[in-house]
């Protein structure tokens, strides 16, 4: 597990690379999948975080969510003062008040 740094871009260089990696769906414990998050621009440093979330944790719950949201660096700061605006951190806000934890299912390309 990473030590994060308070820069976003710092922190993805120290994870591990998502090459091969089409998507990951997020799966509710009802095993309905809640989320996809594709590998596209945009959506690219969600998708690194969230796989190397499922590699240390096994799953997205309280734990994992707050390690996050320290990976996420300045992105969280930016999501707690604009609710919407990053959709992928404000999931992980939410597990960590208390929602479900979610477990993460890799698609390889």
């Amino acid at each position: 597990m990473i030590q994060p740094t308070a820069s976003f871009s710092e922190n993805l260089q120290l994870l591990p690379s998502i090459e091969g990696i089409s998507r990951i769906d997020l799966i509710n414990p009802a095993g309905e999948v809640v989320e996809e998050i594709e590998n596209v621009p945009g959506k690219q440093g969600s998708l690194v975080v969230y796989h190397y979330l499922e590699q240390c944790f096994g799953k997205v719950d309280a734990v994992a969510a707050a390690h996050g949201l320290e990976v996420f660096a300045e992105h969280t700061l930016d999501a707690k003062n604009r609710h919407g605006a990053h959709p992928n951190i404000d999931r992980l806000f939410e597990i960590v008040g208390g929602t479900v934890p979610l477990s993460i299912r890799i698609i390889e390309a």
